[in-house]
């Protein structure tokens, strides 16, 4: 299952007291104060982790605890610092504190980790507040709290290429040709209800990650349909690719609306390098291949125009060299 989302709360550990100890041995009947300091509290740390692609465990266990600093002890001997915790998540994950509303880490590569929740001070013995006027204090500090927050997490895939298209345009069929992935295939909407990526290798040393998106509609933007759960996929994303059925009534239409969705939920996004592909040519007769060639765009980031079938191959190397030419 590809949960993409979740909500957890995060506590460090509580630093450990300090001692009030007196140095007590033979022939030593009244030793200076030798109480040891209390050790920190463990750090709460999220970490990224490109073996996984899901936040699926967060579902079932929402709260996470590192260990408390053991308390100072005689001898002038400090207290163990408590025991760190180390959340993995995907590589690609936004951790967000929810109270603030602040990004506390964007996670985009592997091995990246954050200090997310820092651990309570240990508390000093009361050797440390020895002083020529107090020589023997009876007193220590008590640890202090660790730092505690409700985050939120949320997947943002990393592909270079993004396929966007209305339901049923033909995305996960051109990526299961164009790449090894194996996405779900049928003829009905919303086949596609989770990302798929797909390695499209140009040669051997060469290759590219593509993603294909559950299907956007009219309104996603603002949440209609798979709407911002789609959305944030292709944030990342170098290049976008937007296929269209050119059997549709208004293929002109088609396009843009799926640009508007897009400009509606993030004005930048349409600064990226743009392919248009009309896919299902194979359908087509001659008059709608007419049509479809007459259609203009002037958008300067719509940098070519491909008419495919993922059925057939036609078009689709063509396509490939295009968004390799796009991602050098």
């Amino acid at each position: 299952m590809f949960i993409d989302f979740a909500t957890i709360f995060v506590k460090a550990g509580r630093g450990g007291n300090g001692m009030v100890s007196f140095r007590r041995e033979k022939y030593v009947p009244k030793g200076g104060p030798d109480g040891g300091n209390g050790g920190d509290g463990g750090n709460v740390i999220i970490k990224a982790n490109k073996q996984l692609n899901t936040l699926l465990d967060f579902r079932y266990k929402k709260h996470y605890k590192a260990g408390n600093g053991e308390n100072g002890k005689s001898s002038n001997k400090y207290g163990k610092k408590g025991e760190d915790i180390i959340i993995n998540v995907p590589v690609g994950t936004v951790v967000r504190d929810i109270d603030t509303g602040n990004v506390l880490a964007d996670l985009v590569q592997d091995k990246q980790e954050v200090i997310i929740a820092r651990g309570g001070k240990g508390g000093r013995g009361n050797a440390e507040f020895a002083t020529p006027t107090n020589q023997a204090p009876r007193f220590a500090e008590q640890g202090k709290e660790g730092e505690e927050r409700k985050i939120e997490l949320e997947l943002k895939l990393l592909a270079d290429v993004g396929l966007v298209g209305f339901p049923n345009a033909g995305k996960s069929t051109l990526i299961s040709v164009i790449s090894a992935a194996k996405p779900k295939i049928a003829d009905y909407p919303f086949t596609t209800l989770v990302p798929n990526l797909g390695i499209v290798k140009v040669d051997e040393f060469k290759s590219f990650v593509v993603a294909d998106m559950p299907g956007l509609i009219e309104g996603a933007h603002s949440g209609k349909g798979l709407g911002i759960q789609f959305l944030r996929h292709i944030e990342r994303t170098r290049v976008l690719a937007f296929l269209i059925d050119c059997t549709t009534e208004n293929p002109r239409e088609n396009l843009k609306i799926l640009r508007q969705e897009i400009k509606l939920f993030k004005k930048d996004m349409l600064k990226k390098p743009q392919l248009v592909v009309f896919t299902k040519i194979d359908l087509a007769d001659e008059d709608i291949m007419n049509k479809i060639k007459k259609i203009k765009f002037t958008d300067q980031n719509i940098k070519a125009v491909h008419y495919i079938s993922s059925v057939t191959n036609k078009g689709i190397s063509e396509l490939i060299k295009s968004m390799w030419k796009l991602l050098k």
